[in-house]
């Protein structure tokens, strides 16, 4: 298992329906270490990283979700609620921001510009 980074790997990073796809944006690698040490060093759950384009439409990404570019990675931090979850990734620089409370997880990305939103 190639290691990303300290706390990252590239099977965190591989699309989760099993094509193997792998694409990593290094600005979201550092964001994702940023973001862990922000959250006290407490281990980031990566529940999405990665998506081909068939398995994005299976689970209703955007047709240009910043996922197909290794741009972004659907997070939770055991104990850290989502809204102090982003508040963390706010302070770290994340572009992108979603908030999902029902699912338990916080949307980052690195799409260059400042975008937030909530689940509805």
């Amino acid at each position: 298992m190639e290691k990303l980074s300290s706390h990252f790997t590239e099977e965190e990073a591989r699309c989760k329906c099993g094509c193997g796809r792998i694409v990593v944006d290094d600005v979201l690698v550092r964001l994702l270490e940023s973001i862990r040490a922000a959250a006290g060093h407490r281990p980031v759950t990566v529940r999405s990283w990665n998506r081909c384009v068939q398995y994005n439409k299976e689970v209703g990404g955007s047709p240009d979700s910043q996922h197909l570019y290794g741009k972004a990675a659907d997070i939770s931090v055991k104990g850290v609620d989502p809204d102090q979850l982003a508040d963390f990734a706010a302070s770290c620089g994340a572009d992108g921001i979603g908030i999902y409370h029902t699912q338990g997880f916080v949307h980052v990305d690195v799409r260059g510009y400042r975008v937030r939103w909530r689940e509805k």
